[in-house]
């Protein structure tokens, strides 16, 4: 919950604030806009109030405006629209904002904004892509300018007509900002304590925004050359290229490398990232086995040793650095030790340790990172590190994913971005303070301390635990989503939604981009009051 001097923003949780909301959706909606038939009560709950989150905005116990949102099928637009689906961006995670309502006399200034602003923090933190609306057509100017586009024909009768629109959400996330700034109102706060996108210092997001350049300009190739070379001095590492895209992408073009290898090889997994790693492999073709650990468990390097000897040995091993699924760091010098005692080219994942935890990649073939996660910048640059002369496989490869060509092209063989190059230069300024990873690991282990001490179970055992990602095995009694959508609405953005943690009562605390103590300690206060409501009565004794 978050506010300026008279304003609220908060997710509507009370009985009062419900009540309120179907008087203001009866004003609105019968009084205002002849949609529905009038009653002598004077209020409206909509048809889908039991399905939909409200965000709202109050100055005191005056509310003073409103939107909903839902993401369940059908929406209310399937019943007005044929084949809405055949309207639609194909691949798009979907919801549905409605009932948007302002008291008239505060429509123009921050009331707007800032129910603007906790629609946009919502689609981050869920995932959607696109939104839909059913925009009242004396309101078009209005959700034009938030990027709405139309489709289809009006819907509804005479006196409350509406027109179909949907939003995609990159452009929504940028009106809401353009729409603080044009108000001049202090943005109602979300503190992300996600795994990615992380929270972005101002500097960085300043150099984002700077003018683009070419790609072929000097400067900018004078640019990417410092950062890479900055990159190499942060992993000790002797090459990297900068690729447009995501982690995802780093390893498939570390996996497209083995393929030029044409030998077999090993993987290893004890989590999630693990298990993609296979994917990865299995998708393109490379001969391999797989070392499987339960989830949460360290290698038995000895075990893993026996299995690099023999004569038909693997001749690359691939592993997961930081197991971001469990918040297992898994031992890079030891793997180092025991890939060069038998002459196996290691591969890493260093996607969520980069710029989290101390990571030497002397020695080590190819490793994956990326721009965003640890090095706090925005995602989007798939970097891939490699200790060797890389040839380009125009036979064998695409052009996209051929290391070689990144590499006989001075790193720039394509269209690239100039903002995007800008922003992580800026956020690798950090990494001038030397104390930081010290700095960082203390306060995992604070974190870390602190779930222990209201009674949840942290999943990575102390010495495989990882900097700047908890993740915490919540009982029964604590459903993970309940509980995500609960600080959600506090503020605390957690990660909580992905299958792999859904499926185990799961939730993760990421203190990976710009993060406060003092952020981190209100988190914890209100997660360690949820614990306690949920704890049978002599275990809340215990922890109290």
């Amino acid at each position: 919950m978050t506010g300026n001097s008279e304003l609220t923003f908060k997710t509507a949780t009370e009985d009062w604030e419900f009540e309120l909301i179907h008087r203001l959706n009866y004003h609105t909606f019968v009084g205002e806009i002849p949609q529905h038939t009038p009653n002598p009560e004077q209020r409206l709950v909509d048809k889908f109030h039991a399905e939909n989150t409200y965000f709202i905005c109050l100055d005191g116990q005056l509310l003073l405006g409103m939107v909903a949102v839902r993401a369940q099928r059908p929406f209310s637009l399937d019943a007005k629209l044929p084949n809405l689906d055949s309207y639609l961006p194909q691949g798009r995670s979907l919801c549905e904002v409605r009932l948007l309502a302002v008291e008239q006399e505060r429509r123009r200034g921050g009331v707007l904004a800032g129910l603007v602003r906790q629609l946009a923090a919502h689609f981050v933190a869920h995932g959607f892509d696109c939104a839909l609306i059913s925009g009242t057509t004396r309101q078009l100017g209005l959700y034009r300018h938030l990027g709405f586009k139309p489709f289809g024909p009006l819907v509804g009768g005479e006196g409350a007509q509406y027109q179909p629109m949907c939003c995609v959400v990159e452009d929504f996330l940028e009106r809401a900002e353009s729409l603080y700034s044009v108000w001049g109102e202090a943005a109602p706060e979300s503190f992300s304590f996600l795994p990615g996108p992380v929270a972005i210092g101002r500097d960085v997001r300043r150099a984002l925004g700077a003018p683009p350049v070419s790609h072929r300009s000097a400067a900018f190739m004078a640019d990417i050359q410092a950062i890479k070379a900055r990159l190499c001095r942060l992993a000790h590492a002797r090459h990297v290229e900068l690729l447009l895209g995501s982690g995802t992408l780093a390893n498939d073009v570390v996996g497209s490398q083995l393929v030029l290898e044409d030998a077999p090889g090993l993987i290893l997994s004890n989590g999630e990232f693990g298990e993609r790693l296979v994917e990865h492999a299995q998708r393109l073709g490379l001969r391999f086995e797989t070392h499987a650990v339960p989830w949460g468990e360290a290698f038995d390097l000895d075990a893993v040793e026996r299995r690099l000897q023999g004569t038909a040995a693997p001749r690359w091993l691939w592993a997961v650095h930081c197991e971001t699924s469990t918040a297992f760091l898994n031992d890079l010098a030891a793997l180092k030790t025991v890939c060069a005692r038998h002459a196996v080219r290691l591969c890493l994942d260093c996607n969520s340790s980069l710029g989290n935890a101390p990571v030497d990649l002397d020695g080590v073939y190819l490793a994956a990172g990326v721009s965003g996660k640890g090095l706090g910048a925005f995602p989007g640059l798939a970097l891939v590190f490699y200790d060797h002369e890389v040839a380009t496989a125009p036979r064998r490869l695409p052009r996209y994913l051929d290391l070689g060509l990144y590499a006989a092209e001075d790193g720039v063989p394509f269209t690239h971005s100039s903002n995007l190059v800008a922003a992580l230069g800026e956020a690798l300024t950090r990494f001038d303070n030397t104390d930081r990873l010290a700095a960082l690991t203390a306060l995992t282990a604070w974190v870390r301390g602190e779930i222990r001490a209201v009674g949840l179970r942290l999943v990575a055992p102390d010495a495989h635990a990882a900097p700047a990602i908890v993740t915490i095995a919540l009982p029964a009694q604590l459903p993970a989503v309940a509980i995500g959508e609960r600080l959600d609405r506090q503020g605390f953005l957690l990660s909580y939604r992905s299958r792999y943690l859904r499926e185990r009562n799961w939730i993760q605390i990421s203190l990976m981009g710009e993060c406060r103590r003092e952020r981190v300690a209100s988190l914890l206060d209100a997660l360690g009051k949820l614990a306690r409501e949920a704890a049978p009565p002599a275990a809340a004794a215990r922890s109290a």
